[in-house]
C-alpha cells in the first residue's frame, strides 16, 4: 500500500510543475484524494458490497468534486489534474501513466448492461472539458484536445480535436525539419507550423513553406545552371526580411494559442 501511495506522489512530481512537496500533495491534491477513494470503493464492489461501495463513492464525489463508479478500473500512476467535475462510469478501463484534466467525462451512449463506457490506454492525456463517450478505445499515448467530444476509436500516438472529434494526423519529422529550415531563411518564426497548433492558418502557413522550399530549390538550381554558363546574375543578394515586420502577426497568434 505504501509503495503505490509514494508511486502515486511521484506521479504528480513528474506531471505537475506546481507540486512541492510530499505533504502538500497529500493534503492539497483532491485528484490524489478522489484516487485513493476509488481504490477502497473498488475493493468493496469486488467483495460483492455494492452498496457500501457506492456510499463510499459518493463521499469522494461530495469531498472532491470528482465522480468515480466503484465498478470502474483504474491503472497505476493515474494522475487527476484540478479534477473538478469529473465523471468516470462503470465499465470505464484506465491503463498506467494516464492523466486527466478538470471536467473531463468517460461515459456511455446506451442503457443497456455490458461495456459502455471508454477503455483508455497507458500514458493517453484527455484535456479539460473533453467528453469520451462510448465503448471504444483510445490508444497507447493519444491525446484529446480540451472540450473535445470522442465517440469514435482512436489509435495510438494520435491526437483529437474539436466537436465531434477528428484525428489529427502527425506530421512527418523530416518535412518539419524542412518546413522550420525554410521558416528560419525568410525570416518567419516556425511557431506557425508547429504540431501543437493544428489549425486551418497553421496548416496553409505550412503548406506555403513547402511551396517555398521548392521553388527556392529551383532557384538555386537554375543559379548554378547560369553560373556555369559565365553569369553572375544570381550574385545578387535577396532584400532581407526584417523580423519587427512580422511582429503583430505573431502577436496576434501568440494570444490564440495563450
Amino acid at each position: 500500500m505504501f509503495e503505490r501511495l509514494r508511486e502515486d506522489i511521484q506521479s504528480v512530481f513528474h506531471r505537475d510543475p506546481a507540486a512541492r512537496n510530499a505533504f502538500e500533495v497529500l493534503t492539497c491534491y483532491p485528484g490524489m484524494h478522489a484516487i485513493w477513494i476509488h481504490r477502497l470503493s473498488s475493493a468493496l464492489w469486488g467483495m460483492g458490497w455494492k452498496w457500501l461501495a457506492r456510499v463510499v463513492s459518493n463521499f469522494g464525489r461530495w469531498l472532491t468534486g470528482i465522480e468515480i463508479h466503484p465498478g470502474a478500473k483504474v491503472g497505476r500512476r493515474f494522475f487527476i489534474d484540478h479534477g473538478m467535475g469529473i465523471v468516470i462510469g462503470e465499465t470505464a478501463e484506465i491503463g498506467n501513466d494516464v492523466t486527466l484534466y478538470q471536467g473531463v467525462t468517460l461515459g456511455g451512449t446506451s442503457w443497456n448492461k455490458g461495456k459502455r463506457h471508454p477503455t483508455l490506454e497507458d500514458g493517453v492525456v484527455v484535456g479539460a472539458g473533453a467528453k469520451v463517450l462510448g465503448p471504444f478505445t483510445v490508444g497507447a499515448g493519444a491525446k484529446v484536445g480540451s472540450n473535445a467530444v470522442v465517440t469514435k476509436a482512436v489509435p495510438p500516438g494520435a491526437t483529437v480535436v474539436g466537436i465531434p472529434g477528428r484525428i489529427i494526423v502527425k506530421s512527418d519529422e523530416e518535412q518539419d525539419a524542412k518546413r522550420k529550415a525554410m521558416a528560419e531563411k525568410i525570416g518567419f518564426d516556425a511557431y506557425g507550423v508547429g504540431e501543437d497548433m493544428p489549425d486551418p492558418v497553421a496548416r496553409a502557413i505550412g503548406q506555403l513553406l513547402d511551396h517555398l522550399q521548392a521553388v527556392d530549390g529551383r532557384l538555386e538550381g537554375m543559379c548554378g545552371a547560369l553560373k556555369d554558363l559565365g553569369s553572375n546574375y544570381c550574385a545578387k543578394d535577396l532584400p532581407e526580411l526584417r523580423e519587427e515586420d512580422f511582429a503583430c502577426v505573431k502577436g496576434k497568434d501568440e494570444t490564440k494559442a495563450g
